[in-house]
């Protein structure tokens, strides 16, 4: 069975992060950048069901030159082989471009199932695995909290607010994974030595067919028009209680409309 799994590459949600004002994108330069937290479980399914069904994982990821860092992640933490997709064209492309970029890499490669985790923790827009089975012709099954594949069927459990699903498709399919998939694993020092020497191929965008109008800010559907800067937080305001705590709670929260 072949598998291929798309990461990001994004800045540390953990960090101060902000827009860069020259073209209103997410500056990347100023923050470290890692694997998309929410990519890592759908690494760690991948490498579930390739254990399960004798099968090899091919990681994809479309980015600057920094981006190698999530593929490397991935193949330390077990996945066989990489392919980045870097081009200077493809920087502020938003995610009908990116899936463009993603179908066509993958069209190279053969698949049986292709994971994605359910968004990426920089744009949490969770489009682009249905955008990328709609470009490949395949079914798509998406937020899945527990994946299992017998043969060629693949069952995803849905978990909802009132009600779980059960969803099968037939292979090739495109599966996205949710954080309560279970709990990727950590790269082990043989997995870090080995994954240096693991394949990655390098594409651009001539070796995918697409031109550069289709990809890039210019292309975008979507923009960020304007942003500005949280404010400063300030001074809480100190109420002593004389009695009438109460009623001053009661009329602080009801003039914020919270009651």
């Amino acid at each position: 069975m072949n598998i291929v799994v798309c990461v990001k590459y994004v800045p540390d949600a953990t960090a101060d992060r902000s827009f860069d004002a020259s073209d209103n994108t997410v500056d990347r330069e100023g923050v470290d950048g890692l694997l998309s937290e929410l990519d890592e479980y759908a690494v760690e399914q991948a490498l579930q069901v390739a254990e399960e069904n004798d099968g090899e994982v091919t990681v994809v990821t479309v980015g600057p030159a920094d981006a190698a860092d999530a593929v490397r992640k991935a193949l330390q933490m077990g996945a066989d082989a990489g392919v980045h997709v870097e081009d200077d064209t493809i920087a502020g492309s938003d995610a009908v471009a990116t899936s463009l970029v993603l179908a066509k890499a993958i069209e190279k490669l053969e698949h049986d199932l292709v994971f994605f985790g359910m968004s990426s923790t920089d744009g949490l827009m969770g489009v682009v695995p249905t955008m990328v089975a709609e470009r490949l012709g395949l079914p798509a099954v998406t937020f899945a909290s527990e994946v299992t594949v017998d043969g060629s069927t693949v069952t995803v459990r849905r978990d909802g607010d009132t009600a779980t699903e059960t969803i099968t498709a037939s292979a090739p399919a495109v599966v996205s994974v949710t954080d309560q998939s279970g709990e990727p694993r950590y790269p082990s020092f043989k997995g870090i030595m080995a994954a240096k020497k693991k394949p990655v191929e390098d594409l651009t965008l001539d070796d995918l067919g697409i031109e550069a109008s289709q990809v890039g800010l210019d292309a975008a559907w979507t923009k960020v028009l304007s942003f500005a800067e949280r404010p400063p937080r300030t001074a809480g305001e100190i109420v002593t209680d004389e009695g009438d705590g109460g009623v001053k709670l009661a009329e602080f929260l009801a003039s914020k409309k919270f009651v």
